[in-house]
């Protein structure tokens, strides 16, 4: 039998349609640096089915009720429970630090010191802020990020996408 019957050429073979598809830039949950915590968002974007990112702590400062809502539960100063300061002396704020943000937000409304905190820190992942959560017992403040997490965050990553 002649080895042309065994292997078809390529004008034999059917081709299948390729589409233009363009290469998705999201992260995927294969991926190392995607915390096993947030597997659990499963809604993707539009364009590649892709879950949302983790969220950083520069994407709730965008969201005003979320943001009004750790200011309540932050920054109240009560000795037996966890606050603004514990956290962000955590993360390396110095004393002198901690200090001159909390006098200089002392009696403003407009000014909240676990704002000022959280604007230093806003590189840093919300599922970090959640580990604080933990590490203090906060489980109202971890509860609250966990809703935004899971309910809010994905959609408002698609709403950024789309844009």
């Amino acid at each position: 039998m002649p080895s042309r019957y065994l292997s078809p050429s390529s004008e034999d073979r059917i081709r299948q349609p390729v589409e233009d598809v363009e290469e998705c830039t999201c992260p995927t949950s294969s991926s190392p640096d995607y915390p096993k915590e947030l597997q659990f968002l499963t809604n993707p974007c539009e364009k590649c089915f892709c879950p949302a990112p983790p969220p950083k702590i520069s994407d709730l400062m965008n969201d005003k009720d979320l943001l009004d809502l750790l200011r309540l539960k932050l920054d109240p100063n009560h000795c037996t429970i966890k606050n603004w300061k514990n956290f962000a002396s955590r993360w390396g704020m110095s004393y002198d630090e901690l200090t001159l943000l909390e006098h200089r937000t002392q009696g403003s409304l407009s000014h909240s010191p676990t704002q000022e905190f959280l604007l230093r820190y806003n590189q840093k992942t919300v599922t970090e802020l959640t580990e604080l959560c933990r590490i203090y017992q906060r489980i109202d403040v971890l509860r609250l990020l966990q809703s935004w997490i899971e309910k809010d965050w994905p959609s408002r990553w698609q709403h950024t996408q789309s844009i």
